[in-house]
C-alpha cells in the first residue's frame, strides 16, 4: 500500500506542506501546479527536496481543458503538453493529471476525445512519460468515469491512462461496480476524498467541503472495494479542497490524512481478504463493553470542592492508590479518581488547565489489541513510570492532549482496583441511584472535529451521528456523537467557533479542548432527585417559563410537569420513548454533572440545551474572580 496527499489539501507554504507530508508517513505526494508556481525554487530544486523528504513527486496537475478543442486550442495545448512534459522531467515525475473539459468552445465526442489522447500519447511515449485523465463531476462533455475509461480504451496508448477520484464518482451515484471490470493496468493513480451529505452546486461543493475517508457521508469504502477488486496496487492519494483544512495545522491534517487511508484499507481488506493490495496488518477495532473510570487532575482546594459535589451526587470514597495521592469514588457501575498528585502527568495537567477530567479508561474486549491499533493509526502512546508491583496500563493521548487507557478483564488490567488500590472505610451517606456512565462530553475548537470523530471511529467499534446545531445564546455549537450500538460507549464531541458561547468559554478558560461534562444514567429520574435533595445537592435552576411550553408542546399530564418543574428537570421525546435530564451548576470553568433517565429514547436532549446552557451561563463565575 502506497500513500500520497495532492499538496493542495493542506495549509503552509510548499516547504512546510513537505515536511508535514514526511512527518505524517506518506510516501509520495501530488504537485498542484498553483503551489509550485507559488514556490520560488527551480523545478530541479522541488525535485531534490522532495526526494531529501524520502518521498516521490507521483503525479504532476492539473492540466485542464485540453481534449476536444477546435483550432487554434487544439495546436496551443499540445504545445502547452510539451512545456509541462520539459518541466514534470525536472521534478522527477512521469505522471500528469488532465481533468475533463470545462471549456465553452470544446467540441465532444468521444473519437475526438480519443484522437487527441492517442496523439498525446505518443508525445509522451518518447519522454517515458504517462497521461492520465480524469472526469471532473461537472466536466462539459464528460461527467461519468465510464465515459473517461471509454476515450481512454479507444486511444489505446500504453501511455494513456484513467485516473479515478471517489468524489467525482460518488457525488453523482454512479455505480461503483462499473469500476470493477476496468483493467488494473489502466488504472494510473486512485484519488480519494470523502464530503458531507449537502445539496448544491457539484463544483462548489467539491472546492469548499471535501474531506478525509471517513470524514464524511460518502460511500467511499464501497469505491474503494471496486478498484480494489480490479487488482490495482498503486498509489492512494487524497486530493482534498477544504476551507477548514486550508487554515489548519499541515501535521494535523497530514496525520489524519495518513490515518484516514489506512483506516479505509483496513475497512477494505476485511470486507475482501482476497484483495492483491498490500494492507498493513492489525487488530479489528475495539469493542467497548464500558467506560471503566473517568480520571480528574486535582488541587487541594479544589479537590475538597469536588468531593464535596461528589458526595452529594451519592459518591463515596471506597479505596486509596498505593503509591499516589489519588482517591476512588464509586456508585453503582461509576468509577471516578481524583488525583491530587504532585507528581506526573496528572500534576502537569492541572499546572496547565487546572482541575479538569484529563482521562478516560475503556474496558475493551482486548487492551493490548487495542492499544495496537492506535499505534498503527498513529496515536501518540502515553507512558509513565508506575510503583513496584502496580499495573501498566496501555494508554495514547486523546483530546486536548489527555489520555485514553484501555483495560481489560483479564490479568492484572481485570484486577486493577485491587492491585493497585487499597480499600477504605466507606463513610455514611445515600447513593442516589446512578447506574452507569451515560455519556461523556469532550468540547473541542470545530476545526477539531473532524480529528476526533476519525481518532475514535478508526480504533473503536463506533459510528457517528449527523451533526446536530447546539444554540447557545452567544452563537451555535456543532454537536456531533460517536457512539457504539448497544449504548456502552456515547461520547459527545461538542465543536466551538467563538469563545462567546459557553463551549468557547470553556475552551479558552481551560486552556484548550477537554471533558466538559460527564453524563451518569439512572433508573428513576424522580427517586434520584429526592436522594438528591435529602444529600443537600443543588440541581441547577430551570426558567419557570420552560415547564409552560413543555406541557404545551408534549400534551403531558400537569401533575407530571409539576414534578419536573420541582427538581429542574428537562424533558424531551422522540419516537422511540422519553428522556429526562437534570443538571449540577458548573464547577471551576464550565465543567458540570449530567442525570438521565431513558425509556427508549435514543437522542441526547439537543432540543433542551438552549435552556440547559442560558441556566448554566448565570452560574458561572465572573471573568477575573479568583478560583478559591
Amino acid at each position: 500500500m502506497k500513500t500520497s496527499i495532492a499538496t493542495v489539501s493542506i495549509s503552509g507554504d510548499f516547504e512546510e506542506k513537505l515536511a508535514a507530508i514526511a512527518r505524517a508517513g506518506f510516501d509520495g505526494i501530488e504537485i498542484f501546479e498553483n503551489d509550485f508556481l507559488a514556490f520560488d525554487r527551480s523545478p530541479a530544486e522541488v525535485g531534490r527536496m522532495v526526494r531529501d523528504h524520502g518521498l516521490e513527486v507521483t503525479l504532476f496537475q492539473p492540466f485542464r481543458d485540453f481534449e476536444g478543442m477546435p483550432e487554434p486550442f487544439q495546436s496551443r495545448n499540445f504545445d502547452r503538453a510539451e512545456r509541462k512534459f520539459d518541466l514534470m522531467a525536472e521534478l522527477g515525475t512521469d505522471l500528469m493529471l488532465i481533468c475533463s473539459n470545462t471549456s465553452p468552445v470544446s467540441l465532444g465526442g468521444i473519437d475526438r476525445a480519443a484522437a487527441d489522447f492517442r496523439e498525446l500519447g505518443e508525445r509522451a511515449a518518447k519522454r517515458n512519460l504517462r497521461v492520465g485523465y480524469e472526469a471532473l463531476a461537472w466536466g462539459r462533455h464528460i461527467h461519468d468515469h465510464r465515459d473517461a475509461w471509454e476515450i481512454v480504451r479507444r486511444a489505446d496508448h500504453q501511455n494513456i491512462g484513467l485516473i479515478l477520484d471517489s468524489f467525482h464518482t460518488l457525488a453523482r451515484k454512479i455505480d461503483v461496480n462499473s469500476i470493477r471490470s476496468i483493467p488494473a493496468d489502466r488504472i494510473f493513480i486512485v484519488q480519494l476524498a470523502d464530503a458531507p451529505l449537502i445539496d448544491m452546486d457539484l463544483l462548489y461543493w467539491s472546492r469548499h467541503f471535501r474531506n478525509m475517508p471517513g470524514e464524511g457521508d460518502l460511500a467511499v469504502t464501497d469505491f474503494m472495494r471496486a478498484v480494489a477488486a480490479t487488482g490495482y496496487d498503486g498509489y492512494l492519494s487524497l486530493e482534498i479542497f477544504n476551507d477548514q483544512f486550508r487554515g489548519g495545522s499541515p501535521s494535523a491534517i497530514s496525520a489524519d490524512g495518513h490515518r484516514s487511508l489506512i483506516y479505509l484499507m483496513d475497512q477494505v481488506k476485511r470486507a475482501d481478504p482476497d484483495i492483491v493490495m498490500s494492507v498493513p496488518a492489525m487488530p479489528d477495532r475495539a469493542e467497548v463493553a464500558e467506560i471503566a473510570f473517568v480520571e480528574f487532575a486535582v488541587g487541594d482546594n479544589d479537590g475538597a470542592q469536588l468531593e464535596s459535589l461528589l458526595e452529594a451526587l451519592g459518591f463515596r470514597a471506597v479505596a486509596e492508590h498505593k503509591s499516589k495521592a489519588v482517591t476512588l469514588f464509586r456508585q453503582g457501575g461509576v468509577n471516578l479518581l481524583l488525583n491530587r498528585d504532585e507528581k506526573g502527568f496528572a500534576s502537569a495537567s492541572y499546572l496547565v488547565h487546572g482541575a479538569n477530567a484529563y482521562a478516560i479508561a475503556l474496558m475493551v474486549d482486548d487492551a493490548k489489541a487495542a492499544f495496537e491499533r492506535a499505534v498503527a493509526l498513529g496515536a501518540e502512546v502515553f507512558e509513565q513510570q508506575v510503583g513496584p508491583g502496580e499495573v501498566v496500563i496501555p494508554a495514547i493521548r486523546g483530546v486536548g492532549g489527555g489520555l485514553l487507557y484501555f483495560l481489560d478483564r483479564t490479568g492484572d488490567l481485570g484486577r486493577i482496583w485491587e492491585i493497585d488500590f487499597n480499600p477504605l472505610p466507606v463513610a455514611d451517606g445515600d447513593e442516589v441511584g446512578l447506574t452507569r456512565f451515560d455519556h461523556v462530553a469532550q468540547t473541542v475548537k470545530y476545526d477539531e472535529m473532524l480529528t476526533w470523530l476519525l481518532f475514535y471511529t478508526s480504533q473503536l467499534k463506533t459510528r457517528k451521528t449527523p451533526m446536530v446545531d447546539i444554540i447557545d445564546p452567544a452563537g451555535v455549537v456543532r454537536s456531533q456523537v460517536v457512539e457504539n450500538e448497544s449504548g456502552s460507549l456515547r461520547i459527545t464531541l461538542n465543536g466551538a467557533e467563538n469563545r462567546k458561547t459557553l463551549a468557547g468559554h470553556f475552551i479558552a478558560e481551560n486552556f484548550g479542548s477537554g471533558i466538559q461534562h460527564i453524563a451518569f444514567q439512572t433508573d428513576d429520574i424522580f427517586t434520584t432527585a429526592e436522594a438528591l435533595l435529602r444529600n443537600g445537592f443543588s440541581t441547577l435552576a430551570i426558567s419557570p417559563n420552560y415547564y409552560d411550553d413543555v406541557e404545551a408542546r408534549f400534551g403531558i399530564d400537569p401533575d407530571l410537569v409539576e414534578r419536573l418543574k420541582r427538581h429542574n428537570i428537562l424533558y424531551d421525546r422522540d419516537e422511540q420513548g422519553e428522556y429526562f435530564q437534570l443538571y449540577s451548576p458548573t464547577y471551576g470553568e464550565g465543567f458540570f454533572f449530567e442525570i438521565v433517565e431513558r425509556r427508549g429514547y435514543q437522542g441526547y436532549g439537543a432540543a433542551n440545551a438552549i435552556f440547559r446552557i442560558a441556566a448554566l451561563r448565570r452560574h458561572l463565575r465572573p471573568a477575573g474572580m479568583p478560583t478559591n
